[in-house]
């Protein structure tokens, strides 16, 4: 019997306005890197991109380390693969936990057979350098993890201190910066961050598809000493050392238009400056703040650690989540997120990340919560 099906029609996507908490808005500069004809994920043209493209990502990690690369998949790759890396059954890990994505750590950590300790604060809120002190003198461990930019939540945990006290401890300090590269300062080598991974569909307003990762000394030192492999092949930074670093041994092919795509991305971080584009997040982000305010509209982060990259705000009693958002997207052509997990139906996420924060954005958006909400 012959199996029929539908034709379809060329694609044909809308182009939104994506102020959610990301993927962000994309420069056409690094859509047109996309289009670029492929080529082989060995050849010498490609190659010499892989090494700018790792240029650049030192550039805006603000480090050094000659173990920094972008791991192909979605931050949550990124995630997995330090994780994976780091951690093997009988190691421990204290986790900082203040949102979704602090409990995703946990879960992974876990899986890897890691002994997992908690560090919870409340939703929106972020622990500080004592309070991890405190913890290690109870549970000394081998990784202390923080999520510098917790995007379920909009709020930004203070680095500056934070890799002394794990130090202290003999531990190494991991951060999560999803949600802050590229959009508010980070220092890798100068705060001692041990490692570090990222996306790139956030600040760098990249296409989501890679994960930027950085290594330092102590840490690659900590793969090596492992007593057993690495229990996931795909994300054995070991193996991918070697396809990123000198011998370039084959290890998976590349997604290389994504690598395209990052170089275009990274490149657009570089010219603008880093401390032009962070200042441009923040001013933009506190533009935002003032007109949310003055909707009447709570927002749940207290301003000293509020992202200006992603603001989170209370749904005001009376409204509906979905209708609120669905009226944005189909009437105005602009999606913003629900809340995530404790703040699911309790909150909207608004980010202004990269390509996305300008003031045209923030105008556009609170022009139209006004007339949504009638304020």
């Amino acid at each position: 019997m012959e199996h029929t099906m539908k034709t379809y029609s060329d694609l044909n996507t809308p182009e939104r306005i994506l102020l959610g908490p990301g993927p962000s808005m994309v420069s056409s500069r690094v859509l047109r890197a996309m289009a670029h004809p492929l080529l082989g994920h060995l050849d010498p043209k490609f190659i010499e991109l892989m090494k700018e493209v790792q240029d650049l990502m030192r550039y805006t990690f603000q480090t050094t380390n000659e173990m920094t690369l972008p791991v192909s998949g979605t931050g949550s790759a990124g995630m997995e693969s330090t994780v994976a890396n780091l951690l093997e059954p009988g190691d421990s890990i204290l986790i900082a936990v203040n949102g979704y994505f602090g409990e995703r750590l946990v879960d992974m950590a876990g899986r890897y057979g890691a002994t997992v300790y908690r560090l919870d604060k409340p939703w929106g809120e972020v622990a500080t350098p004592e309070e991890v002190d405190a913890a290690l003198k109870v549970h000394p461990v081998k990784v202390v993890a923080i999520v510098h930019a917790e995007t379920s939540t909009g709020a930004m945990t203070p680095l500056e201190g934070m890799a002394e006290v794990a130090h202290k401890y003999g531990a190494l300090l991991l951060v999560d910066c999803v949600t802050s590269l590229g959009g508010i300062p980070l220092k890798i080598d100068d705060w001692g961050i041990d490692i570090a991974y990222s996306g790139t569909q956030k600040c760098l307003s990249c296409p989501p598809g890679l994960s930027p990762v950085t290594v330092g000394p102590k840490a690659r030192e900590a793969f090596h000493n492992r007593k057993t492999k690495v229990a996931n092949w795909y994300l054995d930074l070991t193996m991918l050392e070697h396809y990123w670093g000198d011998d370039r041994t084959y290890h998976h092919t590349a997604p290389i238009s994504m690598n395209f795509a990052l170089r275009e991305s990274l490149r657009l971080v570089q010219e603008e400056g880093l401390e032009a584009r962070y200042q441009r997040h923040l001013e933009n982000g506190k533009l935002l703040w003032d007109g949310l305010e003055e909707l009447d509209l709570r927002l749940i982060v207290p301003v000293k650690h509020r992202l200006p990259t992603l603001t989170t705000v209370a749904i005001p009693e009376g409204v509906i989540d979905a209708e609120i958002r669905g009226r944005l997207l189909n009437d105005y052509n602009i999606e913003v997120a629900g809340g995530l997990g404790a703040f699911k139906g309790k909150a909207w996420r608004i980010g202004l990340m990269g390509h996305g924060s300008t003031i045209r954005n923030v105008d556009l958006v609170l022009a139209a919560l006004r007339e949504i909400l009638g304020r």
